[in-house]
């Protein structure tokens, strides 16, 4: 771009600045091929500088325009610019005009039309997502249904393995984690309960607790962070290496070889390590009253099976099922998503255990209103 009839072909002196006290004097043709020379050789300190005189320039493109206001902005606010001719005034100011904003005046401000974006294409994906996961249920349901026509095509080895990997290497944390659940509302609920001299509803307190909600609640917590990551790493493993698209080559088809095992081997152990649950936290809870409260293991025992009805534990069990689904179907599907990288597997791993820990709340929260209006 040209700036004015003063950019005319190149001729006369090199381009030149002299500091005069608080006066920068350019003169000569300042061109683009003399711009990077003078940038990199002839600037001098701009600190004290207060006035730019351009009144000696003969030529001035572009590229010396915007060296110009590159002066101007690096001698501060204070500095005026003095002597341009009009076409130069004229083509400094259009540099001047679509020079990019300074980065430290930036306000990086996300406007509210990318806001409203951001949320729809994040409740879009969720909600496929959803879609995709309630299809590869339905794919799931469909499959168990043929087995049950068909029970010789069920693996029953594989059923076996996979009972013993999520329900029997899980007996030893699960039975801690509810002792410990035992003993802290114990401790807990003498503390409070002291105060009104009702010590003995401790026992009540225990009881319903654990059997009705926090038993199979953080039981399936738990299988969730280890089940889920387990099924999503070894599916998404096997989909990384193109051994499932290998099954399908053979004519086997990877929901029934794969997935439908696990999901079977956690609804059958659940329910399995839900009781252990209970029956744990029901010990640590008794073991606490015991040493807190002095309440003897026959004074618990008797408390406990004249004020704690059998839907409690029963709706524990209720539970059990749909959260062994749930956790299933989120670990296997999130494998199936795992692309050619480990990357990929790695992300799947992790959003297996947050979204089925994520499902099991939220279900164990529509089971309690299910139940709260059933006046269960």
């Amino acid at each position: 771009m040209s700036a004015s009839p003063d950019t005319a072909p190149p001729s006369g002196p090199a381009a030149r600045m002299t500091l005069d006290g608080h006066a920068l004097r350019v003169s000569g043709a300042l061109r683009i091929d003399t711009v990077d020379r003078m940038a990199t050789a002839q600037v001098p300190d701009m600190s004290g500088v207060r006035e730019i005189d351009i009144t000696a320039l003969s030529h001035v493109d572009t590229a010396g325009a915007w060296f110009v206001l590159d002066l101007q902005r690096r001698a501060g606010a204070a500095a005026t610019l003095r002597g341009a001719s009009p076409a130069q005034a004229q083509l400094i100011e259009t540099i001047r005009q679509n020079m990019p904003p300074d980065e430290a005046t930036v306000e990086r401000r996300a406007p509210f039309g990318d806001l409203l974006e951001s949320l729809g294409r994040t409740s879009a994906s969720y909600a496929r997502t959803a879609v995709d996961m309630t299809g590869f249920l339905g794919q799931v349901i469909a499959t168990l249904a043929v087995l049950v026509l068909r029970p010789r095509r069920l693996r029953l080895i594989s059923l076996v393995h996979h009972m013993h990997e999520v329900g029997v290497r899980a007996v030893p944390i699960v039975a801690l984690m509810a002792f410990l659940i035992g003993v802290v509302l114990a401790f807990q609920g003498a503390a409070q309960l002291r105060q009104f001299g009702a010590e003995v509803f401790v026992v009540d307190l225990i009881s319903i607790s654990i059997l009705r909600e926090l038993g199979i609640l953080l039981t399936a917590i738990i299988v969730a962070g280890r089940s889920a990551s387990a099924f999503a790493a070894a599916i998404g493993s096997m989909k990384m290496r193109e051994e499932i698209d290998a099954m399908r080559t053979l004519g086997l088809d990877p929901i029934s070889v794969l997935v439908v095992p696990r999901v079977l081997a956690l609804i059958l152990m659940l329910p399995v390590l839900g009781f252990l649950a209970d029956l744990a936290g029901l010990i640590g809870g008794g073991l606490m009253s015991w040493i807190e409260l002095g309440i003897s293991p026959a004074v618990f025992q008797s408390r406990l099976l004249s004020g704690a009805d059998v839907w409690h534990y029963a709706i524990g069990l209720i539970k059990a099922p749909f959260f062994a689904v749930i956790i299933g179907i989120t670990g296997c599907y999130q494998g199936m998503q795992v692309e050619g990288n480990a990357d990929s597997l790695g992300r799947m791993t992790s959003a297996s255990v947050v979204l089925a820990i994520f499902l099991v709340i939220v279900a164990d929260a529509v089971f309690s209103i299910f139940f709260a209006v059933l006046g269960v």
